[in-house]
């Protein structure tokens, strides 16, 4: 599946990603992928633990 108007992918969360979640909750909706590349490759997270709240 190829990044679109409802689909993100991000390598690492970054709290400013909070933006994207906000903008896909005002428009129809999407799905942010996280470990995933721009080519649609899995390259995990690093430091899982830090992504906890």
């Amino acid at each position: 599946m190829a990044e679109s108007q409802n689909v993100e992918y991000k390598e690492s969360w970054r709290d400013e990603y909070l933006k994207w979640v906000c903008g896909f909750a005002n428009a129809q909706g999407g799905i942010i992928y996280i470990g995933i590349d721009d080519a649609g490759n899995v390259v995990g997270l690093k430091n899982i633990k830090k992504t906890d709240g």
